[in-house]
């Protein structure tokens, strides 16, 4: 039996090739999970299904893939990191094939789920292809780096292709792509083998009670997030009993664990100070990166912006996110972490404030520097942090790593899911409240609006002889120009909200490195200033 060469002496076109291979991985899981998400609108129409509808497909994917990650850790360690690969690359070509056989709503809702679970080993793989490549010393570093700004280049590049693939033929031409590259990524896995890793007897009875406890409480989150905002949080009542169904799932898993003396996930390590603030951090972060996912996103859809105008946007954005993590790699050495989360949260603040002075008549091209500033701050704060928690849960021990992933997978996954719905429900209740402030402002005896409602309704004067007709249909074009307005102005109070949280976040950390500082000078301080 040939000897497993050492990372370190991997040739440097070797190495490339594993690093190829990652960015496939990670592309191709990542365009199955956004082509749906981000086209919502476009391929409605051929599966007979309103937008509310449609956005089922987003939960459905969701629901099972943000909790598999936690048992796909054991699954490996027991079974082996070349089964494990060769099965997880099987089962997502399998999945995309099936996207062929959707011809309504539910075929693509049921496909879309077995998607999601399909695709929770791809990343995983992403991730390990991506360490493969590099010597152990830059495994946490470099390599990390480059994992993670791999995982933020799909959502531009999916909005870059999206409108040729429609073109060809609606959600089957969407989901062709994604078929095609999980067979480019087939012979991947075969003809570049990771490095095999001891198999152990690692799964026990108790922890598949534990994940599928932890599978439902996660995945009812999931949906309930997703769905909340459409539906609305006080209108469906299934809304409320699936979030008790998550609250009774999850404390029965807390219970469990809390009892057993080798628990899937170490209940009390994540309720420990450093782990509770390393989640916090990273929940405040997924908060303040929604700004560019969901809060521009959806005002450039509320301006009527299309694709192909906001084409050079995103090619901005993609080379941005590109340079941020590539800025990143070099950054990462020790010491300089709270320096790199310095520059991110300055950029991520900066972007966002000045989207908030967005206006009815604001395009893309004003909106180039703020986007690319988000983008690079996004890809550039997210490597330390995982670092310095991935290193925090090696030094307790091997088994703690799936705890970690455990924290790490709910503040991406879930937390990526509650910006969305908090930032949305934002919006919907900011957009009411200047809806109202505008609306009281309009009065037909003054002769401004009088002026303005004639100039409206000045374009149906040879259509419409009737006078009140006409004039009602100035009102009314006067009442949507008021909603546009008003929607305009609650994203500008998420900007700016985001801004806020981001700045927060700044000045915590500043405090935080200045009593380093100081305690580096009088030990004495570390105790008060921690207390």
């Amino acid at each position: 039996m040939n000897a497993v060469a050492a990372p370190g002496s991997m040739r440097i076109g070797k190495s490339a090739l594993y690093i190829a291979g990652s960015a496939l991985l990670f592309l191709t899981q990542g365009l199955g999970m956004n082509l749906a998400s981000a086209n919502l609108a476009q391929v409605q129409g051929s599966l007979s299904a309103t937008s509310v509808e449609a956005a089922w497909l987003a939960a459905a994917y969701m629901a099972p893939n943000v909790s598999l990650s936690a048992a796909l850790v054991k699954i490996r360690a027991q079974y082996g990191l070349r089964r494990f690969a060769e099965i997880g690359i099987v089962g997502f070509v399998i999945a995309s094939l099936m996207n062929v056989f959707v011809s309504d709503l539910h075929s693509a809702v049921v496909v879309r789920f077995i998607s999601g679970i399909a695709a929770a080993p791809m990343s995983t793989l992403g991730f390990l292809y991506m360490l493969e490549a590099f010597p152990p010393a830059r495994k946490l570093t470099v390599a990390l780096a480059l994992a993670l700004t791999c995982t933020t280049l799909a959502a531009p590049i999916t909005r870059l292709i999206s409108p040729e693939l429609i073109e060809i033929g609606q959600w089957h031409g969407l989901y062709t792509l994604e078929m095609a590259l999980a067979l480019i990524a087939l012979p991947i896995i075969y003809l570049l083998p990771l490095t095999p890793v001891p198999h152990a007897k690692v799964i026990q009875r108790a922890d598949i009670l534990s994940y599928l406890l932890l599978a439902v409480g996660f995945g009812c989150v999931a949906v309930v997030l997703v769905m909340g905002r459409l539906y609305w949080w006080f209108e469906a009542p299934w809304l409320g009993m699936l979030l008790a169904l998550s609250v009774v799932t999850l404390t029965a898993v807390v219970l469990i664990e809390l009892n057993r003396e080798q628990p899937l996930i170490d209940i009390r390590w994540l309720a420990s100070r450093e782990i509770v603030h390393f989640a916090a951090v990273l929940l405040i972060f997924r908060l303040v990166a929604s700004e560019q996912s969901a809060i521009a996103t959806n005002f450039y859809q509320l301006l009527g912006l299309q694709y192909d105008q906001l084409a050079t946007l995103y090619w901005i954005i993609l080379a941005s996110s590109l340079g941020g993590g590539l800025l990143c790699a070099a950054l990462m050495k020790p010491g300089h972490a709270d320096a790199v989360h310095v520059l991110a949260l300055g950029m991520l603040a900066a972007g966002a404030y000045m989207d908030s002075h967005a206006t009815s008549l604001t395009r893309p091209e004003q909106m180039y520097v703020s986007q690319a500033l988000v983008a690079a701050g996004t890809a550039l704060f997210l490597p330390p942090a995982m670092a310095r928690g991935f290193t925090a849960a090696l030094a307790k021990g091997p088994s703690y790593i799936l705890s970690f992933i455990v924290v790490f997978l709910f503040t991406q996954s879930i937390g990526g899911l509650m910006g969305s719905a908090a930032f949305g429900t934002f919006v919907t209740l900011r957009e009411k409240f200047h809806a109202n402030i505008l609306a009281e402002q309009i009065v037909l005896s003054n002769p401004l609006v009088a002026q303005r409602i004639g100039q409206l309704s000045g374009a149906y004067a040879k259509a419409i002889v009737d006078r009140a007709l006409l004039n009602g249909e100035g009102v009314a074009l006067l009442g949507q120009t008021i909603t546009r307005e008003a929607n305009i102005l609650a994203y500008n109070d998420a900007f700016l909200l985001a801004a806020i949280i981001a700045l927060f976040a700044l000045a915590v950390l500043l405090i935080q490195i200045a009593v380093k500082q100081l305690a580096r000078h009088d030990p004495d301080i570390v105790p008060a200033a921690t207390s």
